[in-house]
């Protein structure tokens, strides 16, 4: 007959809006193991399984601590209801894990205030002698939100005289707000199909507390040009934004390499969705993320990001040099929204088919095998060409298209190949040449270059050449980076985050500036881990074409060291995303 053998969770946190979905392993009447399931509608042998959830009601609802989410909260900042901080970044476990927030949790009331709060009360709070002295201690919250649930919906008492609510009939469940410190219950039992009736006991397993989900402070869009509306948002005819944002695959995502985050927030049921619920917010017209699993783009992207009105393409890396489950090799994925844009083309990079002919053309035939080994590395580019649905008064020539080439690449990763990574970047570049003599097209070119400021495959990028004397060039076993002359493109490119350095002298534009490199005119960084931070990642235009009318602001280091480093349970990649709001501009002569 079919049986339970075990039961347990993937995560040890239940977290609002991500799924739990626990491994059943089942005894089959062969007594073969497995983990299919056996829904009524496909009974084995006369048996299928009943599964249901339940929320363990109580009089006491816990909250939960900001900071340490596992813990239970028994202080609240005052600070924060003053200000209209919302309620769940309010709660601490202790006055040390206040005290030690404190420098980090000061900025959510300073925002609060910049947000149009009292801001003489919030100087009043923020001087305090002491950070205890605006602390009060959490009384029973008694659970006195109604049930989603009709009425239908049963409660039981549990084994231990608790009251059960049952919240779910399906394998998986998704806890809502309602269950925000609550425990769940989940219990699996065999039904005959027959007579309807269990057969034997029923395996249950107990969850922790259900957490909120953690919520960043939400990063704004910094105007660097023009008028702006009532909203701070430029009021610019023809505008459109574009996200660039390495998204961390889950095959790199391991414990040893990111020991410092917490299990639950590592995991992928918990980060997808948080990823989803940041892209969702920023609202973008077109969006390019990297390392993005094929099984990731299929299952999970391509179907929540068609909800919110993006047509999704994607480009895989090749696998040449990939060992693993072809599934989860991971590639670059460009979305657009359906009602701003129309597909024109798509062009697909493969730089180990521009490795194979290289090689066939400049390297003697001993060293062809050294080279390719060398050269042929997966990365991969993909262009796609796009046609506004909206206009622009200024750039607007009529019966004329208004079309856009969009670049999203991720270069190889490794330090010690300065040659490959030039080689990559170069060769982009040639083949968007290419398009845009044929075409005459604005551009944008997205992606993690793994190159920091300075370096020559940036230099190339931001400068258009290399100097011959770059240190970088010294690193070239196959020669093919000679003649270094040949090291160059026409396209009037410009980093997009650039523009904080030419902003005004206003308390935000120095703000961002602060978290800008004066040196290259980047980022600080775009990539923060325990082990390195600086600026990978990067969005180029072509100045004569496109000018820049915001740009969603850089995050600073101090506020995230509070986690140790990226990913973290508020931010789910080690990278930052880069967003930049764009306008059509009339063609000016190179």
């Amino acid at each position: 007959m079919l049986s339970v053998i075990r039961v347990h969770l993937p995560s040890e946190i239940p977290i609002v809006g991500c799924e739990l979905t626990p491994y059943v392993l089942l005894r089959r009447p062969d007594n073969t193991a497995t983990t299919d399931d056996v829904p009524e509608s496909a009974p084995l042998e006369g048996h299928f399984l009943k599964y249901r959830w339940y929320r363990v009601q109580s009089d006491k609802k816990v909250a939960i601590c900001s900071v340490h989410p596992s813990e239970e909260a028994t202080l609240q900042c005052l600070g924060c209801l003053k200000t209209k901080v919302p309620v769940t970044k309010s709660y601490h476990c202790s006055t040390k894990c206040f005290s030690d927030a404190w420098q980090h949790h000061r900025v959510l009331h300073e925002r609060a205030a910049s947000e149009g709060n009292d801001e003489e009360e919030l100087l009043r709070l923020n001087s305090s002698g002491s950070v205890s002295s605006i602390l009060t201690t959490v009384s029973s919250l008694t659970n006195g939100s109604s049930s989603v649930f009709p009425s239908a919906i049963t409660q039981k008492t549990g084994a231990g005289g608790e009251t059960l609510v049952e919240v779910g009939r399906s394998k998986t469940y998704t806890p809502m707000a309602d269950d925000v410190g609550h425990v769940l219950k989940f219990e699996c039992v065999v039904i005959n199909a027959e007579t309807k009736q269990n057969m034997g006991h029923s395996c249950t397993i107990l969850t922790s507390r259900v957490i909120p989900a953690p919520s960043p402070s939400p990063r704004r869009m910094i105007p660097v040009s023009g008028a702006v509306d009532s909203n701070g948002r430029p009021m610019s005819m023809g505008s459109f934004t574009v996200l660039s944002y390495n998204i961390l695959a889950d095959t790199y995502a391991s414990s040893d390499l990111y020991s410092y985050c917490p299990a639950w927030a590592l995991s992928w049921t918990y980060r997808r969705q948080n990823l989803l619920r940041e892209i969702v917010k920023y609202h973008a017209d077109i969006v390019c993320l990297q390392e993005v699993q094929n099984d990731h783009f299929d299952e999970f992207f391509a179907p929540e990001l068609d909800k919110h009105g993006y047509q999704a393409l994607f480009k895989r890396k090749t696998n040449e040099v990939f060992v693993g489950n072809i599934n989860t090799i991971d590639g670059c994925a460009t979305f657009y929204r359906r009602d701003r844009f129309s597909h024109v083309k798509k062009y697909e990079v493969e730089f180990n088919k521009a490795a194979q002919s290289l090689t066939e053309a400049v390297i003697p035939v001993p060293q062809k095998k050294i080279a390719l080994n060398r050269l042929v590395k997966d990365n991969v580019a993909l262009i796609v060409v796009l046609e506004a649905k909206f206009g622009n008064q200024a750039a607007d020539i009529p019966g004329k298209r208004q079309l856009l080439c969009v670049a999203n690449t991720h270069v190889n990763v490794s330090h010690e190949l300065k040659d490959v990574k030039l080689w990559q970047v170069h060769t982009l570049l040639k083949g968007l040449e290419k398009i845009a003599a044929s075409a005459d097209i604005p551009m944008l070119v997205c992606g993690d270059f793994n190159t920091v400021p300075a370096s020559a495959p940036h230099s190339l990028l931001a400068l258009g050449k290399v100097d011959p004397m770059h240190p970088d060039l010294m690193v070239d076993p196959l020669g093919i980076l000679r003649p270094h002359t040949k090291l160059t493109h026409q396209l009037p490119l410009v980093s997009a985050y650039s523009s904080f350095a030419r902003m005004g002298g206003s308390l935000t534009a120095e703000q961002q500036r602060r978290r800008m490199d004066p040196a290259s005119n980047e980022p600080l960084f775009t990539n923060c881990t325990r082990d390195f931070i600086g600026t990978l990642d990067y969005i180029f235009y072509t100045a004569d074409t496109l000018t820049v009318e915001s740009l969603l602001e850089l995050l600073d280091e101090e506020s995230l060291r509070k986690d140790t480093a990226l990913p973290s349970p508020e931010w789910s990649s080690d990278h930052i995303a880069l967003l930049a709001e764009f306008r059509y501009m009339p063609k000016t002569r190179r």
